[in-house]
């Protein structure tokens, strides 16, 4: 799809058993902070330390300012639990990537980023043909738990995506692959 990028709508509300995605707002850097404030979350991550007010701030605004990202909460509790993101994928025009993800530690081994990803992916699916995933390389439980989608690994590359540059694992995702995914019941 060459016009993916003018017709895709990055920024749904979307709402599952558990959790509800919606856009990000101006008004939830406080909650989303707190969120990102423990350090074991971006251990293993290219910026390691946004954890850091003084990091994730000037992270927060790029967010709100690039788009695409949609705040988790918990449906329960109506707590912001984390986010993710669609971008424009850096090697295939016309298809976007899902990342820029994180989840508080208690929804860490759960369901929440199967939800959360699965949510994603079947929105994205009604618009183009591949999702992407970059991860950095250091990252082994993100590429795990992504591995779990059917992901293809592409490349080990460096790539610029909106928070800086850094050396990724790429993945490619086809609508085809996660539609005999879903039918299978797998997950």
């Amino acid at each position: 799809m060459a016009d993916a990028h003018m017709s895709f709508p990055d920024q749904p509300t979307l709402t599952g058993p558990t959790l509800h995605l919606r856009p990000l707002q101006a008004e939830d850097e406080g909650a989303l902070a707190r969120a990102a404030s423990d350090p074991a979350i971006w251990a293993v991550h290219p910026s390691p330390d946004r954890y850091k007010p003084e990091v994730f701030a000037p992270y927060f605004q790029m967010l709100l300012r690039e788009g695409g990202t949609l705040v988790a909460t918990d449906r329960a509790s109506n707590d912001i639990i984390g986010c993710s993101r669609y971008y424009p994928a850096p090697e295939s025009p016309g298809e976007y990537g899902i990342g820029f993800t994180f989840l508080t530690r208690a929804y860490w081994g759960g369901a929440a980023n199967w939800e959360m990803k699965s949510l994603m992916l079947d929105h994205a699916f009604q618009y183009m043909e591949a999702v992407w995933f970059h991860i950095g390389t250091d990252n082994v439980r993100s590429q795990k738990a992504t591995a779990k989608l059917g992901v293809d690994h592409v490349a080990t590359e460096t790539r610029t995506l909106s928070s800086g540059t850094a050396i990724y694992e790429c993945y490619r995702l086809s609508k085809a692959t996660w539609q005999a995914r879903q039918a299978s019941g797998s997950g």
